[in-house]
This record gives structure tokens, sequence and C-alpha cells, in this order.
């Protein structure tokens, strides 16, 4: 094998277009961030615009409300190792569904997190975003390449540490705190204006209105 291949499993595996996709943020385990959703959607219009320039056709998504609607049906599970019972390190696999050639459905299934060592880990949007795209490379026909700096390599990067979760949870205190850091601010040019205003009147009762400087 070439170290730049790019082996496709089917060339043109739908015989429609557009492809009809369902992401299920209903059904959700408990540490699946709302901000996943829109990290598929971003992932679905990578492709759209090309993708990693390996396919042999240009693909168009369309949202649909219901499963039974869709050709593409993704949908998210805590963590594969513990709930499919898969090795450590897949994060995410592509189900497909074919006859005669042709993909009828492709089911997609991307966990939120994974163990680093003991401990578990919530998936940032970036890392979720990147899953999304290799999943759905899959399910546009394409098998996994050699080439390290292709999104179908079978891995990825750690692209960023953020927990979605962690962000959204302590949203509401960072705009106290942002709050509160704006009163404090008034209430200390407030009292500056009080403390200027009584030295004048100091200034002027024991001064005849001769002011010294501020």
């Amino acid at each position: 094998m070439e170290d730049n291949a790019y082996p496709a499993l089917t060339t043109i595996p739908w015989d429609h277009s557009p492809i009809t996709v369902y992401i299920d943020n209903v059904n959700v385990p408990e540490h699946y961030s709302p901000t996943y959703k829109e990290q598929v959607e971003s992932a679905m219009t990578y492709w759209e615009n090309g993708g990693n320039g390996h396919l042999a056709y240009e693909p168009e998504f369309r949202l649909v409300d219901s499963e039974s609607e869709a050709d593409i049906y993704i949908m998210w599970v805590e963590n594969l190792e513990k709930d499919a019972g898969v090795e450590n390190g897949v994060a995410g696999f592509a189900r497909p569904y074919e006859i005669n050639g042709k993909y009828v459905r492709v089911d997609i299934v991307l966990e939120v997190g994974n163990y680093e060592g003991y401990a578990w880990k919530q998936y940032g949007d970036a890392n979720m975003r990147e899953l999304a795209k290799h999943e759905l490379g899959h399910a546009l026909g394409l098998g996994h390449s050699n080439d390290r700096r292709d999104i179908m390599y079978p891995t990825y990067d750690q692209k960023d540490n953020i927990d979605p979760l962690l962000v959204e949870r302590t949203r509401p205190f960072i705009y106290a705190a942002v709050i509160v850091s704006a009163i404090t601010v008034s209430l200390s040019v407030i009292n500056w204006l009080r403390y200027r205003g009584k030295r004048r009147s100091i200034e002027d009762k024991f001064l005849g209105g001769k002011h010294g400087r501020s």
C-alpha cells in the first residue's frame, strides 16, 4: 500500500441525494453535551465542502426529524468500551447496511468520553467534531487511510481539554462574577466621587475656595 492510500469501501455507496441524517439528541447518555449536535453538523458541512478530497462524488445532507426517515442515524453512548464491549481506544463506529453494493442505512455510534488510566474523561467539542468527521467518512464509503495527516487515519488527536458540560455548568457563575465586578467598580467610582465632593466642601470652608491639585 502506498504511503498516501485512501481505500474506498464503496466508491459511490448511495443511489440518491440528498442523504438524510437524524441526529439523536433525545436518547442520550448522562454526559452528553448539547454542543455535540453542532459538531456533527459541522462535520457534515466539512464533507459537503469536499472533505479530504478523496470522495468520488459530492455528498449532500439533509437533516430529518425522526430515525425512520434517516439514511444515517447518529447516536451517542457514555463509553463504547463499557457499554458495547469494544476494545479500548475505539471512540466511534459506523455500521453500514447495504443491498446490491449500495447503502440503505448507516448507524453511527459515538461515545462521549473515554478512560485515561483509571479516570474517565469527557470529550471536548473539537474532539467530537473530528470523531464525527471520521465516522461520516465511513458512512460516505471511505475506508481507513494510512496517512496520519488525514481524517480517515484510524485515530484522532486530543484537540482540546475543555469539558463542554463543565463550561455550561460554570457559565452562570462566570456571568455572576462579571456582574459582581461591575457593581464593585461602580461602587468604587461612587465612593471616590463622594470623597472628592467632601474634599471640595472642606477646601471651600477652610481655604476659601483655593483648591489644591488632586
